[in-house]
């Protein structure tokens, strides 16, 4: 019934990422892509409230009108903004996209800042994601101890497809699944919980032009490391460099989870090609999901640190328990 559940779930929340009501790239009347000229970014179409009037954004997009599903000067402004705001419809949109857009503008105009907002926010999600991340590293430490016998299982049966043979394995398989007390499908579905709620989360950045027009440690929000690189602010440099540098250190540690050596294997190649990918989009990102990007890489670092501690912690814990119980036993048995 559970493993029923899981896979309803699983589904339901595939189907909610894929809902209408993503990010669309604003293109002209020749299906280019438009850019901001002084940022370098790429516009979204649909986003969810006016850029500043008189503003070079603001001009670009009434210049782009005709491609806009909804014309720019019927979106409220930001500050009027609200969840309810009835500028694009879905249930994609409604359930997180506009919460999340809201909670970043009215962060952001409380702060009078959208950088502290975009890092803030990234933060807040992070925690509410932390008893599941704290989950899904006791699975994999469980998944770690019983690796050996999954691997005697494998070599048991390696080289036999027969059905016979295949049904005995999937049995043996699960036997030892229920000795650990792990459920395959809750691993992932922990992941398929955090996967909409980014994506949501980078929509909602990208549809509020309030955050590209502000700036943070004197770097304008909407632009691209290489748009600042190539008007001589190599502060971006920094910029890539730690993006580059969180994601491999974010990475390296989730990839510490597993000893089995095939897996390993398969992880390392995800991981260079993760690296190599993320190294080249990270010129053409804005700084305010570059920001995010950091901040919150960074903090996944710390808290798998703190959960390690925490699982190291409980370890040391069951074993002189069971030390105890040995000796408490031993005494009775002398009694």
């Amino acid at each position: 019934m559970k493993s029923k559940k899981g896979k309803i779930l699983i589904v339901f929340l595939l189907l909610l990422t894929l809902t209408t009501g993503c990010t669309k790239t604003l293109k002209d009347t020749n299906k280019k892509v438009v850019t901001n000229p002084e940022t370098g970014q790429s516009l979204t179409e649909n986003i969810l409230c006016q850029p500043e009037k008189d503003s070079e954004l603001y001009k670009i997009y009434e210049e782009n009108e005709s491609q806009l599903s909804v014309k720019v000067s019927e979106l409220p402004t930001c500050e009027e903004f609200t969840p309810t705001s009835n500028a694009y419809s879905g249930l994609w949109q409604a359930l997180l996209v506009k919460p999340l857009a809201f909670l970043l503008l009215k962060v952001g105009y409380l702060f009078n800042n959208f950088g502290i907002s975009v890092i803030l926010l990234g933060l807040l999600i992070r925690l509410i994601m932390l008893p599941l991340s704290l989950k899904s590293m006791r699975q994999s430490k469980v998944m770690q101890q019983m690796q050996p016998e999954i691997a005697r299982i494998e070599k048991k049966y390696a080289g036999r497809t027969d059905n016979e043979a295949m049904m005995a394995k999937s049995q043996e398989t699960m036997m030892v699944y229920q000795k650990y007390k792990i459920n395959p499908v809750s691993g992932c579905l922990i992941a398929l919980i955090q996967i909409p709620l980014f994506f949501a989360f980078l929509s909602a950045i990208n549809k509020v032009p309030a955050i590209f027009e502000g700036e943070l440690f004197g770097m304008n929000l909407g632009m691209t490391p290489w748009k600042g690189l190539s008007e001589g602010q190599y502060i971006y440099i920094i910029l890539i460099f730690l993006i580059v540098f969180t994601t491999y250190i974010s990475f390296k540690n989730s990839m510490k989870t597993t000893q089995n050596d095939e897996m390993m294997k398969q992880m390392n190649m995800m991981f260079m090609f993760m690296i190599v990918s993320i190294s080249i989009a990270s010129f053409s990102l804005p700084t305010a999901i570059a920001f995010y990007w950091i901040v919150t890489n960074g903090f996944a670092v710390f808290q798998n640190y703190l959960i390690k501690k925490i699982l190291d912690k409980d370890d040391t814990s069951k074993k002189s328990k069971k030390v105890i119980d040995v000796k408490h036993k031993e005494k009775n048995r002398k009694k």
